[in-house]
């Protein structure tokens, strides 16, 4: 072999080694890049995982459960309120503007037995199920019985056990109730899932008391407008009768008649020593004369203001009318 023959042979070799180890390295570093890949997936799942277990929400967090009460009173309030004037609207009837609000304020809501029943998703929302019962006055289930009689619909009872809903006096209850709950923005947030019966029904009794309690204070304003119209007539009536009737007048004291003078007293022992005497003529002539006057009467006895004196001859009274 010639020397150029052996130099081109050894550079061949020289290259086959070059390559191959270039070829060597080039798996070694796809290696390293391929493993790195796969160690990013992982701890970017993992932080997923701790995150979304950071922002799971319990069911039966006290606050989770004040966040489902002030959701449910101010679904139930709105949808009330639309209803209540709407049937205000079919009666022709106006409707205080806080009534619904009032009643929505009187119910008594609680949470029971809440569970999980969807577990946390990628979002970190959880969906939960529990038993939620609503207590209403039971003036306002009366109140809308009489509304759903009047309008030939079904009653409160039916309505309840076609929708899966117990009651229990004045309690409705409902033992599925679901709702989800999670965290955003650092907060707590509850979600009603769907529309549930509870809530319609509710609403629908709240608006038909409200509606009923309308009406009930309209009779009884007409009533009262009546019985004023028909109470005006008669004190007219009472008044002309009165200014038509004379005015009583109290009779004047009678008058009484003049006394007849009383005669005068005479003592009996000197009456008789009167008539005992003898009279002597007197030299008048008209004295003389017979007297033509009547005899004077008997006087009667002394009452008993006279006093009784011996030492008193006679007792005269003048008296201008006497005849003596």
């Amino acid at each position: 072999m010639s020397v150029a023959n052996k130099s081109v042979s050894k550079w061949y070799k020289v290259a086959g080694i070059g390559m191959v180890c270039g070829l060597a390295l080039a798996g070694c570093d796809r290696s390293d890049k391929d493993d790195t890949e796969v160690a990013d997936v992982t701890e970017q799942e993992a932080q997923v995982s701790e995150n979304a277990a950071a922002t799971a929400v319990s069911c039966d967090d006290p606050m989770v459960q004040d966040r489902l009460k002030s959701a449910l009173k101010n679904t139930f309030n709105q949808q009330a309120q639309t209803l209540a004037t709407s049937y205000a609207n079919d009666a022709e009837i106006a409707l205080n503007g806080g009534a619904v609000t009032t009643k929505a304020n009187g119910i008594i809501i609680d949470v029971q037995n809440a569970a999980v029943l969807q577990a946390t998703n990628e979002n970190g929302l959880t969906t939960c199920q529990a038993s939620v019962s609503m207590t209403l006055p039971s003036e306002d289930l009366y109140q809308a019985s009489q509304v759903q009689a009047a309008n030939n619909q079904p009653s409160l009872q039916t309505r309840l056990a076609n929708d899966n809903i117990r009651i229990n006096n004045n309690m409705l209850i409902d033992d599925a109730f679901t709702y989800v709950v999670g965290t955003q923005g650092g907060q707590v947030r509850t979600r009603i899932a769907g529309q549930p019966a509870l809530l319609t029904v509710v609403s629908e009794v709240i608006a038909s008391s409200t509606l009923q309690s309308a009406l009930e204070e309209q009779r009884a304003k007409r009533a009262a407008q009546q019985a004023e119209s028909r109470r005006e007539p008669a004190q007219n009536t009472q008044s002309n009768n009165n200014a038509s009737q004379p005015r009583a007048v109290t009779p004047a004291a009678p008058v009484r008649p003049a006394q007849p003078a009383k005669p005068p007293v005479v003592n009996q022992s000197n009456q008789n020593s009167i008539q005992s005497t003898p009279k002597t003529p007197n030299s008048n002539p008209s004295a003389a004369a017979p007297s033509t006057a009547a005899p004077t009467p008997a006087a009667p006895e002394a009452p008993k203001a006279t006093p009784k004196d011996e030492s008193i001859d006679m007792v005269i009274i003048e008296d201008k009318n006497a005849t003596y």
